[in-house]
């Protein structure tokens, strides 16, 4: 039996999303992370999702790169993804998209028709298995922050720097609206993944001036609004826009591998609470409703040693983040679905034909470190420490961490620079060489490597997943 639509858009009611009915709605779901927007750690490549498709087409050419593309969109999620999920106890999904679906760089001002036929696929995939989605803008001209995931190709953030790039985004989202308007499975739009405005006031402008262009042609939809510095951090913030939710990021460093272990320790615990407090603050005070649009440990595998060891500790870091949740009664959504094996909740299996072609170029760049998601810098450590020592002994002390995100440190800069930047961007012919020579019949084999039915399940995570969405609705 199909789902009942629903009657009338999700909106904000005080502290509350509440549906038609004026009943409460807690979203709960997971993002579609590295398929509408591809990141490296979650697919393989090196570097950018831009640079990695300019790659691609050199050695495969215009035919195969599209037939390649078209096939692995399709692949990663299909009808039995949603499925899957809705089983779980999930009902809303992440979508989140690169603006470059919709628009290209060098003819901005003509908005692609290819973009909607591929994000409503996807929304009506999941409104069949009775799944909200939520559309999440994850890129931005000149980037809206500086990292990978932001697909700028740089380590600046510019797209604060330039209004043309600003006119183009809201431009982008009138249209958005006006195509999702009345859809009643849309649960809202997440105008900009993880904000990182170094003057701290950029970003409220932008927001005040995007909310009304989209209430101009869809007065009716949610939107929800990210922090500033990747979704963490709302002091500057001084208003609240009608009808908004307001989104945190809440990662743990305990959940990856530079952190310490989480072992449950009554401080451990202390500090997750304190973290979430700190970002739910503006929230709390204005009493408006809190999303957690992205939260989720990273997963040893099977090579590492004591990695079930490693996992455990993680699922019990989970679900010490779930527990918080559940407290508040917050809407969340995990990071991620589905990726070659490092956090998703699914990942393509080691016997499949993507994971087998790229087994060498994956385990070199896993000893390089260049991802920075997760990297673990055993192998390389040694070759970067005497590059950071040398900036710390001739930048005065009182610069040296004076660069924006000022978290990341002189270390993160560094590394975001030589090895995330240029050592990737290199990188990127090579994993391209890969598929050299491939046929149309390869092509399809090797994205096929991302249907469900060739995924493995990480049984761990998605157990606490399940048991959250049980324990919500008895």
């Amino acid at each position: 039996m199909a789902p009942t639509t629903p009657k009338a858009c999700l909106r904000v009611q005080g502290t509350d999303i509440v549906d038609g009915d004026g009943k409460r709605v807690i979203l709960k779901g997971c993002a579609t992370g590295g398929h509408t927007n591809m990141e490296n750690f979650i697919t393989g490549y090196p570097g950018h999702e831009s640079e990695m498709r300019a790659a691609m087409l050199e050695v495969l050419g215009q035919e195969k790169y599209n037939f390649f593309f078209d096939k692995f969109l399709e692949y990663f999620f299909m009808p039995e993804d949603a499925e899957f999920l809705a089983s779980l106890g999930l009902n809303c999904i992440r979508i989140p998209i690169n603006h470059r679906h919709f628009m290209d760089d060098l003819n901005p001002s003509v908005i692609k028709p290819e973009g909607f036929r591929l994000i409503d696929r996807i929304v009506d995939v999941c409104a069949s298995a009775g799944l909200y989605t939520i559309l999440d803008m994850h890129t931005f001209p000149g980037g809206q922050n500086q990292g990978w995931h932001s697909d700028s190709g740089i380590h600046k953030a510019l797209f604060w720097d330039f209004k043309d790039f600003q006119d183009r985004m809201v431009d982008l989202w009138v249209e958005i609206a006006k195509h999702y308007k009345g859809n009643t499975w849309v649960a809202g739009y997440n105008p900009m993944n993880e904000p990182a405005d170094p003057k701290h006031v950029d970003l409220q402008a932008f927001y005040s001036r995007v909310e009304p262009a989209i209430r101009a042609v869809d007065p009716d939809h949610i939107l929800y609004l990210d922090g500033n510095t990747y979704a963490m951090d709302f002091s500057a913030f001084k208003e609240v826009l009608p009808n908004c939710v307001y989104a945190i990021h809440d990662y743990a460093t305990m959940g990856f591998p530079a952190g310490d272990p989480y072992t449950g320790t009554p401080e451990q615990k202390d500090f997750l609470q304190k973290s979430y407090e700190r970002k739910v603050q503006f929230m709390k005070q204005h009493k408006v409703p809190i999303w957690n649009g992205e939260f989720g440990p990273v997963y040893a595998s099977p090579d590492e040693t004591s990695y079930q060891t490693t996992n455990d500790q993680r699922y019990n870091l989970l679900g010490q983040q779930l527990a918080i949740y559940k407290k508040d009664e917050i809407s969340w959504s995990i990071w991620l679905y589905k990726d070659i094996g490092f956090q998703g909740m699914v990942y393509a299996g080691p016997d499949t034909a993507y994971m087998r072609l790229l087994k060498p170029f994956l385990d070199k760049k896993k000893r390089l470190g260049l991802d920075k998601w997760g990297r673990d810098d055993t192998h390389v450590g040694h070759i970067y420490e005497p590059v950071i020592k040398h900036f710390k002994e001739e930048i005065p002390e009182e610069f040296l961490n004076k660069r924006y995100p000022q978290h990341w440190k002189i270390e993160g800069h560094i590394h975001r620079v030589l090895r995330e930047t240029l050592f990737s961007e290199i990188l990127t012919w090579e994993y391209a060489s890969y598929f050299k020579g491939k046929t149309l019949e390869d092509l399809d084999e090797l994205a096929a490597s991302f249907k469900l039915e060739n995924c493995l399940k990480r049984e761990g995570l998605n157990e606490h997943l399940r048991a959250d969405a049980r324990s919500s609705s008895s």
